[in-house]
């Protein structure tokens, strides 16, 4: 079989960012069937495939890249989903330049295979030609509980149905998905898709329970003593916003991301009044942070009608987190990007409302304990930005209902519980993962989490 020699990857079809700004449609459309075998090709399918040891669930990759040039596009999924419960939403979602396909041989003298392309059009093939439920495995007797129905949770839940545990997974929302559904823009990840991938899970035996908040309806204690779960895993997440401290943040027109996302996404305020959940951008806007949840939120503000977008970062270009296809995007759409510039103030008018936002210039100094180099204030550098909105991206620390309600619980310092590697905290049966554990991060990382947990539960209740 001939492999494709092309040191870049083929390029994933987007839509005009011209156009895209004005929908809530998906910005990249995906892999043609004919676009997937080619890039397919480009895999080497190496013996000691380093890219397996870059993925946090551990995907056989070359074995579903494999199926894929051979045109067996059901069998690449199967294989994809002996390990990854949500491919679908990985394909779209995941860092892959930073965990498998930085390990990718074909990336040092060129660009690696697009293994996350591939991935996206696998699961999008596999779902377009379902053809009935996914299996459903006999029950072992074995009653399991999940706290949350984000990606840990439903990866966790998941992989104890395979082996035959009566899960049921606990939701504080009216919608399951968790960060799925109220954190990334439709345009990013369709809810649909994540709606599907849900379906499938539930199709395998899992039961998810809605509006039900765990730590303040019933507690870890009570689903153990009184509704006969014998393990629980905590996937709550990290819903706790942080704030910036600075004057102003309680004028109207501030938001936190979370809050802001999540009327977008889950309450449909682009849909207002048909929806009844307003929210109001102005003609600028200002997001401070330089994550992917900034660039989400830079992004939906333009969408919602901000023809001036800015997002406010105190580092350079260099040193952004964000993935660089997101801030690519964003670029692309015509956000203005203020580097090396902080926030000192937000500042507003006799109604209470933001009218702008006052911001310093920064310049890089020593590095600090992150390794990245600190940011310096140069004095005399003031300038005060108009806004109509500020948007708060600076991140979040977990939820802290589980363990205000879990006296017993043992939490860092900052709200995370603490759990050995397999996800066990210090109460017997009791397991944690994800955001809930290690403060806001990627997706496949908390499913990575959620995999080893569902593993160290099932070893546990087998010894029990």
């Amino acid at each position: 079989m001939a492999f494709n020699l092309s040191l870049t990857k083929l390029p994933m079809p987007t839509q005009d960012p011209q156009e895209r700004i004005k929908n809530l449609k998906e910005v990249s459309t995906g892999y043609t069937v004919e676009m997937a075998q080619e890039e397919a090709q480009r895999c080497l399918n190496c013996k000691n495939p380093r890219c397996v040891e870059g993925c946090p669930v551990n995907v056989h990759i070359p074995e579903f890249i494999e199926q894929i040039k051979l045109g067996n596009f059901k069998e690449a999924n199967a294989i994809i989903k002996q390990t990854n419960a949500l491919p679908a939403i990985c394909g779209r979602v995941c860092p892959q330049e930073s965990q498998c396909e930085s390990k990718c041989v074909r990336g040092i003298k060129g660009e690696p295979v697009g293994i996350g392309r591939l991935e996206r059009f696998v699961a999008d093939y596999a779902m377009e030609h379902k053809e009935g439920p996914a299996e459903k495995v006999p029950t072992n007797g074995h009653k399991v509980a999940v706290v949350g129905s984000g990606p840990s949770g439903l990866t966790c839940a998941k992989d104890l149905a395979m082996k035959g545990y009566e899960v049921t997974v606990f939701e504080a929302l009216h919608t399951a998905g968790g960060v799925l559904v109220y954190g990334i823009p439709e345009f990013r990840l369709p809810k649909e898709l994540v709606k599907k991938e849900i379906e499938t899970i539930q199709e395998m035996g899992v039961k998810i329970v809605t509006n039900r908040v765990i730590g303040k309806s019933i507690t870890i204690d009570e689903l153990m003593e009184e509704e006969g779960y014998e393990a629980v895993y905590v996937a709550s997440g990290a819903g706790l916003p942080k704030w910036q401290g600075i004057e102003g943040e309680n004028l109207l027109g501030v938001y936190s991301a979370n809050e802001f996302l999540t009327r977008i996404n889950l309450m449909k305020a682009y849909k207002f009044p048909e929806y009844a959940t307003p929210v109001r951008v102005g003609k600028a806007a200002a997001i401070i942070g330089g994550g992917n949840v900034a660039m989400d939120a830079a992004r939906c503000a333009k969408r919602m009608g901000a023809e001036d977008t800015y997002i406010i970062y105190r580092r350079g270009l260099e040193e952004m987190p964000a993935r660089e296809e997101e801030i690519h995007h964003a670029m692309e759409e015509g956000i203005i990007f203020k580097f090396l510039t902080n926030p000192t103030k937000i500042v507003g008018n006799d109604k209470k409302r933001v009218t702008g936002i006052e911001c310093i210039s920064m310049q890089l100094g020593e590095p600090d304990a992150s390794g990245r180099r600190r940011p310096v204030p140069i004095e005399g550098s003031e300038e005060i930005i108009p806004v109509d909105s500020v948007i708060v991206a600076i991140g979040n620390n977990p939820n802290p209902l589980i363990p205000q309600s879990t006296p017993d619980l043992a939490i860092q310092k900052w709200g995370g519980i603490i759990t050995d590697e397999n996800g066990k905290t210090n109460l017997e049966g009791v397991y944690a993962g994800g955001d809930a554990v290690t403060g806001a991060a990627t997706v496949i990382l908390a499913m990575g989490a959620g995999k080893k947990a569902a593993a160290s539960i099932d070893e546990y209740l087998k010894n029990k």
